[in-house]
């Protein structure tokens, strides 16, 4: 942003320094013993100046918040409109339980719901089948009928919290629940919001818990977005999730990379149909993750925002503002998480929460500083609350739009990441496209490739890790940790048997005959799916009829 002039200047003025004040320091006192690097390894340099934002245009690169590319913000206004929503994901043993956290975290001042929901349901088993066993309720909430959804949502009404449920392969079974529900509480779908995760393509990459192949998995997720676009206008139709990718060990890059080339496949998916992306792209929501390197995540999200924004406007040819912004919601860094002294773990939960600040996020989730040992305890869950009011009210984040814009560290490590983004979604085309890259194993392999010299770094000492490699200490067993009831998959199991005595078995049988025909007719699932959940089908049984016309999905294996 500099002119030729004043870059020659502080050129000249740069090897005035470094020939004398930096030398005779370092010739005295010398520097740290370390590669200086951020997390995802990218190079950091001494000092940056505008020699590194020489290519910078404010217009096209940053522009004003809320205006393209959206560098600095997707709302005009950000957090001196209203906060991001403070959404605490919570879900262990039996529904009944996990209501009782709901209100207690509404209580205390979170401002939206997020659902974590057990291994079995994530996998479509129900409580009784006998891969669930001993699964049940372990990290996450046993949902099998709408039973029990009823009773999760018990005393907490639709129309007035939005939810997040983190739910992928059943996505279209959960949301039909939540429906379904939101009907007997005479609450309109139109008045119904949040978000469902309905993200299979990084589970496959990363994760795993998918159940059919890519191509069934894909029209399963198209037809959910499009029954939203028609009928649940608020609900966001599906979080695309960079947070697994950089669980997974990728860098902060290939998180961004991964995760839009997947937006890329579904937004595609969804214009095959025949649907107009200035209808459906303005409800594609992003989740991703935020690490203890500050600087590193709030250009990650920059970049990320101005990306997404290129990406519709040029491949796809969005002309709708809203189809072009990148909204997100984001979760502290679990795998950053510890063991080992586990109350530092509020220290780099509170950096990261003041990233994703930094960063503009819509929503956020705080891990609390005991989930390396076990499921939230009360306390522990209301630190983490506290600290997003902490970053919100005190912390001077939110009071102006984009703090860190015009930082030349900030805004050079912004280019270069989506610089790195860029390169890795041509190289994804190159292959075909993000099913056929993921089929081939390129992505895994290049997460898995990051992982390894994080690691080695972590093993050799090159990167300091506080309680794990550097200023060890000895500790005490921990203490008060909170405990799931081995119970809960006996009480779940008795509850389906009553269930199973009392449905109708006649509307039951012919919803899920209903639901087979028209899976194998090719016409949208969704309000089969409700049909079928308000006749008491489970989960599982549900799963099942998809499982005999889809099969079960098994990748390949690479070396």
């Amino acid at each position: 942003m500099a002119d030729k002039t004043e870059l020659e200047e502080i050129k000249k003025g740069r090897e005035t320094w470094e020939k004398g004040p930096l030398n005779k320091a370092l010739s005295r006192f010398g520097e740290r013993k370390k590669k200086f690097t951020s997390i995802s390894g990218t190079p950091v340099n001494r000092i940056y100046t505008p020699e590194d934002t020489a290519t910078l245009r404010y217009q096209t690169d940053l522009g004003f918040p809320g205006n393209y590319p959206y560098t600095r913000g997707v709302q005009p206004t950000m957090y001196r409109g209203r906060f991001w929503t403070m959404r605490q994901y919570a879900g262990f043993g039996s529904a009944a339980e996990t209501n009782a956290r709901y209100r207690y975290l509404l209580e205390k001042g979170q401002t939206g719901l997020s659902v974590a929901f057990d291994l079995p349901t994530q996998a479509g088993y129900d409580s009784d089948h006998a891969l669930s066993m001993g699964e049940v309720g372990k990290v996450g909430v046993a949902i099998d009928s709408i039973d029990d959804m009823r009773v999760l949502f018990d005393r907490i009404p639709l129309d007035k919290v939005t939810t997040s449920m983190t739910i992928n392969a059943p996505a279209t079974i959960l949301l039909g629940m939540y429906l379904a529900l939101a009907e007997a509480q005479n609450v309109s779908w139109d008045k119904v919001g949040g978000t469902v995760q309905n993200d299979v393509l990084k589970e496959i990459i990363c994760r795993g818990q998918y159940i059919y192949p890519p191509g069934p998995t894909m029209r399963l997720t198209v037809d959910l977005i499009e029954f939203c676009q028609k009928h649940v206008p608020r609900w966001n139709t599906i979080s695309i999730s960079g947070y697994h990718i950089r669980e997974s060990g990728s860098t902060a890059a290939q998180e961004i990379a991964f995760t839009i080339a997947d937006g890329i496949a579904y937004a595609k998916a969804c214009v095959d149909r025949g649907m107009d992306v200035d209808q459906f792209a303005g409800r594609l929501s992003f989740f991703f993750n935020a690490f203890t390197n500050v600087l590193e995540e709030a250009a990650k999200f920059r970049a990320a925002r101005r990306v997404w924004a290129k990406v519709m406007k040029e491949r796809f040819g969005a002309k709708n503002p809203r189809a072009m912004m990148l909204r997100y919601h984001v979760q502290t860094g679990g795998v950053t998480l510890t063991a080992q002294q586990p109350l530092n773990n509020i220290v780099r939960v509170g950096l990261q929460a003041y990233a994703a600040s930094l960063g503009g996020c819509q929503s956020l989730h705080t891990n609390s500083y005991d989930e390396a040992l076990c499921l939230p305890t009360e306390e522990a869950v209301t630190v983490a609350l506290r600290t997003q009011q902490i970053v919100a009210e005190e912390s001077g984040s939110t009071d102006t739009i984009d703090p860190l814009a015009g930082s030349y560290y900030v805004e050079s490590m912004t280019d270069q990441i989506e610089a790195d983004v860029n390169e890795y979604i041509e190289k994804i085309d190159a292959r075909g496209g993000t099913l056929q890259a993921i089929e081939e194993g390129y992505i895994q392999k290049e997460i898995q490739n990051s992982a390894y010299r994080f690691q080695k770094e972590i093993e050799s000492g090159e990167r300091a890790y506080v309680g794990i490699n550097k200023y060890q200490m000895e500790e005490p067993p921990p203490e008060n940790l909170l405990r799931i009831d081995m119970s809960v998959g006996e009480k779940e199991t008795e509850k389906l048997k009553a269930l199973r005595a009392e449905r109708n078995p006649d509307a039951w049988q012919a919803a899920l005959g209903h639901l087979r025909e028209v899976t194998k007719s090719g016409d949208n699932v969704m309000p089969a799916v409700i049909e079928a959940v308000k006749a008491r089908a489970t989960v599982g049984e549900i799963c099942d009829v998809w499982r005999e016309i889809f099969g079960e999905y098994r990748p390949k294996e690479f070396v």
